[in-house]
């Protein structure tokens, strides 16, 4: 009678672990796997949406470039013009942090001798480049025009850019999902569906600068003239970003 007894709790204990087992961990394992399934029905939408912005850093690179025979005395003839530059703009109010050198580079000048058969290094040109940032642009005209004076030979565009778009971006990136949504709901309702949860969501962004081409070369005269000074306009920039989302039909 005892054994019988025993029996029929130890089948209550196994039962009652078994529906502990379903309710917590199977049936939870199994919701998992039939979410991890594509849905049977669904809709893709892309759009794109943008802000306009008024730049608020113009961002411009220029070199010195010297050729000699001797790179010891081309180093002190760079650097005797570079550092002259960089002082010009800090006293511009052009800040430590806005001015990078990007390049050094000293490479040598070859001439083909042709009983010979072989290249000879006549000289040997050095070029010193320099990134700079301009926030005030009230100074960008003047800095520019006032660089080749002081033995800058090449100078690059002109890029106006945002310091920190993500501002901007959140904008476009809510206009974006508004059109992407508008047309997935005008997607699902031709089909004579009504859209369900966004299961999936991918974006793209970028900001469309508007570089100004200013790029020119004055040679290698070491008493550059005095150029006339620029006339520079920002303008406006559109900061866009696309998105694609997949919804289910219901």
């Amino acid at each position: 009678m005892n054994e019988k007894r025993w029996f029929w709790i130890l089948l209550d204990v196994l039962i009652a672990v078994a529906v502990v087992n379903i309710v917590f961990f199977v049936m939870p394992a199994l919701l998992r796997l039939g979410n991890s399934f594509a849905p049977a029905r669904t809709v893709m939408a892309s759009a794109e949406g943008k802000t306009t912005v008024m730049p608020d850093i113009a961002e411009s690179t220029f070199s010195v470039v010297v050729q000699g025979k001797n790179p010891q005395d081309l180093a002190d003839s760079s650097n005797q013009k570079m550092s002259a530059v960089i002082k010009f703009l800090k006293s511009e109010g052009i800040a430590d942090k806005d001015i990078a050198t990007v390049a050094y580079d000293l490479s040598p000048n070859y001439r083909y001798d042709a009983s010979t058969q072989r290249n000879y290094i006549t000289g040997y040109m050095l070029t010193q480049t320099v990134d700079v940032k301009m926030r005030d642009f009230t100074k960008v005209a003047e800095i520019i025009g006032g660089l080749t004076p002081l033995g800058v030979n090449q100078i690059g565009n002109i890029n106006f850019t945002v310091d920190n778009n993500e501002t901007y971006l959140a904008v476009a990136r809510a206009d974006a999902l508004k059109n992407a949504q508008a047309k997935a709901e005008q997607m699902a309702a031709a089909a004579g569906a009504h859209l369900g949860r966004a299961v999936n969501v991918s974006e793209s962004q970028g900001i469309l600068p508007r570089p100004i081409p200013y790029a020119m070369s004055t040679g290698m005269s070491a008493a550059a003239p005095q150029v006339a000074t620029p006339t520079i306009q920002p303008g406006t920039q559109e900061i866009t970003d696309d998105v694609t989302i997949t919804y289910e039909l219901e």
